[in-house]
């Protein structure tokens, strides 16, 4: 086992390893979403008068739909899937039916879930651990501590493409320089298994286990991956020879790239 890997079970199967985290990934309940009253007022027309096609016209065009369903976005995508599938659409009008206007209305305004605004905490946080953030130059000549890369997404990938020829069909999450070692990697905060959860932690395997470029690769997880309960994710990550480890944990990392590289 990694003895990073093993360092992050560890934490996680001891006391106050959430309380710790709650410093990175804060939870902020956001409020509920606006709902302009003149639209709820034609939204209860078209529930209780309108047709169902009529209905997910118009329930297609809000910010967020009111139920989840994985055949929406195929639906959003053109108005002219609605009148090609009219099965899928009763059956998902029927449903919204069948938990009442109220229900709806409660689903239209739902505030955004938490969990999703994760990577821009983890960002947020990384940034605010007192390293050097640099512009490409500034970067790519630095060959003492701790620096960040200065620049947004595609910036990243660039570089990683371009100066450390990674081969990465999706920017890292992350670019650090540790005196001349540069290191790339994914943060995944994985609160349930199954679903985009497991398409994260799929994510993040890819890329520790790319081989290609010059960066060292890591995977900063955290959530219930490190829970000792037998699932295949953490079976997985506990044999994994790769470099994983718990954000918490982070700092420790690159202290010992610091003395050792």
């Amino acid at each position: 086992m990694n003895k990073w890997v093993e360092k992050s079970i560890e934490l996680a199967n001891s006391e106050g390893y959430l309380d710790k985290l709650h410093s990175i990934y804060p939870v902020r309940h956001e409020s509920l979403r606006e709902l302009d009253p003149k639209i709820k007022e034609e939204l209860k027309k078209i529930y209780y008068c309108g047709n169902n096609t009529s209905l997910i016209k118009y329930l297609l065009n809000m910010p967020k739909f009111p139920i989840n369903d994985p055949y929406i976005a195929f639906l959003r995508k053109n108005e002219i899937f609605i009148k090609y599938n009219p099965n899928t659409v009763n059956r998902i009008v029927d449903r919204i039916k069948s938990i009442g206007f109220d229900e709806m209305i409660q689903g239209i305004i739902a505030p955004k879930v938490a969990t999703k605004q994760f990577g821009a905490l983890f960002n947020m946080w990384l940034k605010n651990l007192g390293f050097r953030i640099l512009s490409e130059p500034e970067f790519e000549s630095n060959h003492k501590g701790v620096a960040l890369l200065e620049g947004g997404d595609l910036k990243l990938l660039e570089f990683a493409n371009k100066h450390l020829a990674c081969e990465l069909d999706k920017r890292p999450d992350f670019l650090i320089k540790v005196n001349k070692t540069y290191v790339i990697g994914e943060t995944k905060f994985l609160s349930a298994i199954g679903g985009g959860q497991d398409r994260g932690f799929d994510d993040a395997l890819k890329l520790v286990k790319g081989k290609a470029g010059t960066a060292t690769r890591i995977a900063v997880l955290d959530g219930i991956i490190w829970i000792r309960d037998g699932a295949k994710i953490h079976k997985i990550v506990s044999e994994l020879e790769e470099t994983a480890l718990s954000a918490l944990i982070l700092v420790d990392y690159l202290k010992w790239l610091l003395d050792n590289c």
